[in-house]
């Protein structure tokens, strides 16, 4: 079985395209990496789970969310988010993208 190819990457800027709000990438699952329990109850359009899903750090809020690629594109603002988790990802914004913070062990 091939890996899907994941459309967008860590640190791009995506806009959920039927809920409207704007977020960061911050991390790429390649496949549905949820359970059983939370795609029945939250994924109601049912989006196929050998697609990349996405964890979304959301723009004004404190919260994340997971979503299937075929719910994101790109967003065209290219303003910066606000969440109070992008210190924990990030370290920085390129006019574009933000720059993932590097872990050194």
């Amino acid at each position: 079985m091939q890996t899907p190819h994941a459309r967008f990457s860590v640190g791009q800027l995506v806009q959920h395209t039927k809920l409207g709000y704007r977020g960061v990438i911050a991390d790429v699952d390649p496949v549905f990496a949820g359970t059983e329990e939370w795609y029945q109850r939250v994924a109601r359009s049912r989006p196929p789970r050998d697609q990349p899903w996405y964890r979304v750090l959301v723009h004004g809020e404190s919260h994340t969310t997971y979503v299937a690629e075929r719910h994101l594109e790109l967003d065209e603002t290219l303003q910066e988010i606000e969440h109070p988790l992008l210190p924990d990802y990030f370290d920085q914004f390129s006019g574009d993208r933000y720059r993932a913070r590097l872990e050194l062990n």
